[in-house]
């Protein structure tokens, strides 16, 4: 069994996107499907990939990548006293976004690997196992989001 995999909104963005780094992401997501491992994300960022669906393509798109991603096996995670709690002290130590932090610490307390592609997660490499995605801003122009 291959190690546990957490998405940030970013990595998810990629891959609605079929940006660069997309396949590592799909990849990531098949294997996890054939059960090497779990591809974990925090409803804090799928709740940040909804905003920017929403903006861009309306609220009908939010619901339609919501359920492609269940049917993904993409598990969402609530995030609680604990996780919050953990987000909240990387955010007070490294300047990086509190949605970041989240994922962080979800990752963290998973022992999974995060996946991304946001260059402040560079301050925690140390402390945390990080596969990196190429580093660009995802939605930019006008592709259509699909998953």
């Amino acid at each position: 069994m291959g190690p546990d995999h957490v998405l940030d909104s970013f990595a998810l963005l990629v891959l609605l996107q079929k940006e660069p780094g997309s396949e590592d992401v799909l990849r990531l997501l098949r294997e996890a499907q054939t059960g090497a491992g779990r591809m974990l994300m925090t409803w804090v960022n799928v709740g940040e990939v909804a905003y920017i669906i929403h903006r861009r393509w309306g609220q009908d798109r939010v619901h339609q990548v919501l359920a492609n991603l269940e049917a993904a096996g993409i598990a969402i995670v609530p995030v609680g006293r604990d996780l919050a709690l953990q987000a909240t002290a990387i955010k007070a130590t490294h300047a990086i976004a509190f949605a970041d932090a989240v994922a962080a610490a979800l990752a963290l307390t998973e022992q999974a690997v995060l996946v991304t592609g946001v260059p402040e997660f560079g301050k925690l490499e140390g402390s945390l196992s990080i596969h990196w995605l190429p580093a660009r801003e995802p939605l930019q122009g006008h592709r259509q989001v699909e998953l």
